[in-house]
């Protein structure tokens, strides 16, 4: 597929760049990579979520922390940032509102 043919990035995601440029195809592709996995991540997550919130009671933030804590294990596989940005995903994925995110965490 050409890159014109290619959905944009969306800019929440990008901003996990700090404003670095990324240049070259190879980078661009990977950076499409992260962001498919981590697009995916979420859209996975959404029925544990809802049944973590039905089947435990448990509350939408306490989901969301939970979920961020198991994301930002270095195990996961995730890179800096993309925890944070999973989470806020499948927040917005859910309608929930999304507790501010300890990125160091």
């Amino acid at each position: 597929m050409s890159d014109d043919q290619l959905t944009p990035l969306p800019e929440s995601f990008l901003a996990l760049l700090g404003g670095r440029p990324v240049r070259g195809q190879a980078a661009q592709a990977e950076l499409r990579g992260r962001y498919e996995l981590c697009e995916d991540l979420a859209s996975t997550l959404v029925p544990s979520a809802q049944a973590l919130l039905h089947d435990d009671g448990l509350t939408e933030e306490d989901v969301l922390w939970r979920c961020h804590l198991g994301l930002a294990q270095p195990a996961s596989g995730l890179q800096p940032g993309e925890a944070g940005w999973v989470v806020r995903r499948l927040a917005e994925l859910l309608n929930w509102p999304c507790p501010p995110l300890d990125e160091a965490a």
